[in-house]
């Protein structure tokens, strides 16, 4: 906490140049039981890694719908657009 959003462009040439240097939590790099704790500028959630694919997920939207824990998946970030960053699941400044 405490700490500020990068702020991200969205030129496509810019976008691919940024992914290399976000800090990012990839997929690749959890493991069944691992907790990732993401804050958004308006909501805090809790994911717990249940295998590959699936996650239970609380806090956030999650909790004002009184749907937490919630098992889901999780796609990607995304830079509040159309674009994907599919390998990840969590990285400073994406959606």
């Amino acid at each position: 906490m405490g700490q500020s959003m990068p702020v991200l462009t969205h030129n496509l040439d810019k976008i691919v140049e940024q992914a290399e240097r976000l800090q990012q939590v990839r997929r690749s790099e959890l493991v069944p039981g691992d907790i990732v704790m993401v804050y958004t500028r308006n909501s805090q959630y809790i994911l717990k890694v249940l295998d590959g694919q699936h996650y239970l997920v609380s806090g956030g939207w999650f909790d004002n719908e009184g749907l937490s824990p919630m098992k889901t998946t999780v796609m990607g970030c995304s830079w509040g657009g159309s674009i994907l960053k599919v390998d990840i699941v969590a990285a400073c400044g994406l959606c």
